[in-house]
């Protein structure tokens, strides 16, 4: 059921430890992603990037509806450039986050203040392959 277009969006609030499924021998691949989206949060790219292998993966969300695949180090650090110099304020919550053997999944919502002032969110997961303990991929996937 949709909600009136008169009510305020959801508020979201970062992911609490019951939130987070793991055996024990996970607990590097959530502590991995807990850095990596926190480098985010500080739109800090050099720590993003040393969390990722040098032939690493970034399955983008746009444009709808395949999104864009970047490979490798230089590729992957150029979008992360570019993606915060045009979305100076984006910021993700985590939801949801699990993982299991060389993979993890984190329902999250991003959201932005674009350079016009615009505000936006969207929802989403990610599916994270973790390779010599760096992300090796991160697939990227929105609602709607």
């Amino acid at each position: 059921m949709c909600a009136p277009a008169h009510q305020s969006p959801r508020l979201f609030t970062r992911v609490n430890a019951s939130r987070i499924r793991m055996s024990h021998d996970q607990q590097p691949a959530i502590n991995l992603l807990h850095t990596f989206n926190d480098a985010f949060n500080r739109h800090d790219v050099d720590a993003m990037m040393a969390l990722m292998s040098s032939d690493s993966i970034f399955d983008n969300t746009f444009p709808a509806p395949d999104g864009t695949l970047f490979q490798g180090q230089a590729n992957v650090r150029r979008f992360w450039d570019e993606f915060f110099d045009h979305s100076p304020q984006a910021h993700i919550e985590i939801e949801e986050l699990f993982a299991q053997g060389d993979r993890a999944v984190q329902r999250w919502v991003y959201s932005w203040v674009d350079t016009q002032g615009v505000t936006g969110h969207i929802r989403g997961v990610d599916v994270f392959r973790f390779r010599d303990g760096l992300i090796a991929e991160k697939l990227s996937y929105v609602k709607g």
